[in-house]
C-alpha cells in the first residue's frame, strides 16, 4: 500500500500557528495548484484548491517563513476526515497532512533579489581594471 502525494502551488493566505487542546501545533493553509492543461469549455486553466495540515516543527516553519503568494513544495499523505452534519448527514473531506515542505519561492526571495539588482546598479566599475 502507498499514500504518497506531491503538491506544488501557492499559498492562498497567510498562515496562523494555533494549538490543539493537548498543546499540540498545528497550522492548516490552503495550497492553489494550477492544472497542466486548459478547460476545454473555458479555454482557461483551471485551479484546484488544497487543504494542507502542517504539525509541530513543520507548523512552525510555515507560519514563521511563508506568505500569502509563495510557492511552496509539499510531500504528505491523504487523510480522509468525517464531520457529522445536521440531519444526521456525514461530511467526507480529504486533505494533505504535511510530512515535507520546500520553500520554493517566497516573497522575502523576491525582496532581497530586487535590493540585490539595485546595489548592483548602484555601483559603479572602472573602465578598465588593473591587475
Amino acid at each position: 500500500m502507498l499514500n504518497n502525494v506531491v503538491i506544488v502551488g501557492r499559498v492562498v493566505r497567510q498562515p496562523e500557528l494555533t494549538s490543539t487542546q493537548d498543546g499540540k501545533q498545528v497550522s492548516t493553509i490552503t495550497i492553489a495548484v494550477s492544472r497542466a492543461f486548459k478547460n476545454a469549455t473555458t479555454g482557461e486553466y483551471d485551479t484546484d484548491f488544497i487543504n494542507v495540515t502542517f504539525w509541530e516543527n513543520l507548523a512552525k516553519n510555515v507560519t514563521g517563513y511563508c506568505n500569502k503568494g509563495d510557492v511552496l513544495g509539499i510531500r504528505g499523505r491523504l487523510v480522509q476526515r468525517t464531520f457529522e452534519i445536521p440531519n444526521h448527514r456525514s461530511l467526507r473531506t480529504i486533505e494533505v497532512v504535511a510530512e515535507r515542505v520546500s520553500f520554493i519561492h517566497t516573497r522575502s526571495q523576491t525582496i532581497q533579489n530586487r535590493q540585490d539588482s539595485n546595489n548592483m546598479n548602484d555601483q559603479t566599475f572602472p573602465d578598465e581594471l588593473q591587475i
